[in-house]
């Protein structure tokens, strides 16, 4: 299938609801409006094509944004691809559930994610914890620093209430994740949720979410979820 094509597929799969649902979230135009899961049986089709995958990020619909984001090859793109990528990313549907997925899949995905945690670009730092969470929720514990997460926590603690809005969310996702995922730290996490409390995130033109990483954990521990680990990051 050739860009054209794809094209075609996913304007006849947009739905006017899913469209005002990304759009009350920020995106906006171009595009279609198509539900994640009705992707999938063009995703059957083409698999893994990279230079597909390139053409339809360019056209900076956000469906075929999206689209591409699961067609990737992660090992394939390079620092400066990734970073190209980002500064497409108009808003955190883009940089939070497709450049950081499509990130935590290749291998420089924690050298990259916190060069992005270092910025001060909200998407950007909001991308590079959400790459984290991703990569604790489904590689393995031993493939991580015990030191470098703990010292990860406690950046959060001391910065999360001081952060730029989006930021505050991954973060406060950070902790939450390592509390369920990440079982060397979980209860370093704990303290770390206790210590940070509630987290208040603004919104434009809607009312603040308050987030409780604790009580997510504490759900997370009556679910007998802990260890949890995705086998699948991407679709």
């Amino acid at each position: 299938m050739n860009l054209e094509m794809v094209m075609q597929e996913l304007e006849a799969l947009g739905k006017e609801r899913s469209k005002k649902m990304y759009m009350s979230n920020g995106a906006h135009e171009p595009l279609f409006g198509v539900a994640t899961g009705a992707m999938k049986p063009i995703v059957k089709k083409i698999k893994i094509n990279q230079p597909l995958a390139e053409e339809l990020y360019a056209t900076g619909n956000y469906d075929a944004m999206y689209f591409a984001g699961i067609i990737a090859d992660p090992k394939a793109m390079t620092e400066s691809d990734y970073d190209r990528w980002m500064d497409a990313a108009y808003f955190y549907m883009i940089s939070d559930f497709v450049v950081a997925i499509t990130l935590s899949e290749s291998d420089i995905a924690q050298e990259v994610a916190d060069k992005w945690i270092a910025s001060d670009e909200e998407l950007r730092i909001s991308a590079g914890w959400s790459c984290y969470c991703w990569l604790l929720g489904n590689r393995k514990d031993v493939e991580f620093s015990e030191s470098k997460i703990f010292n990860m926590l406690e950046m959060v603690k001391n910065m999360i209430h001081h952060s730029p809005e989006r930021a505050k969310s991954s973060m406060n996702n950070f902790v939450y994740t390592v509390g369920i995922s990440y079982l060397p730290l979980h209860e370093k996490a704990v303290e770390t949720a206790k210590a940070i409390g509630i987290v208040e995130v603004k919104r434009d033109e809607k009312k603040s979410s308050f987030l409780n990483a604790y009580e997510t954990i504490q759900k997370g521990v009556d679910q007998g979820r802990i260890g949890f680990k995705r086998k699948h990051v991407r679709c």
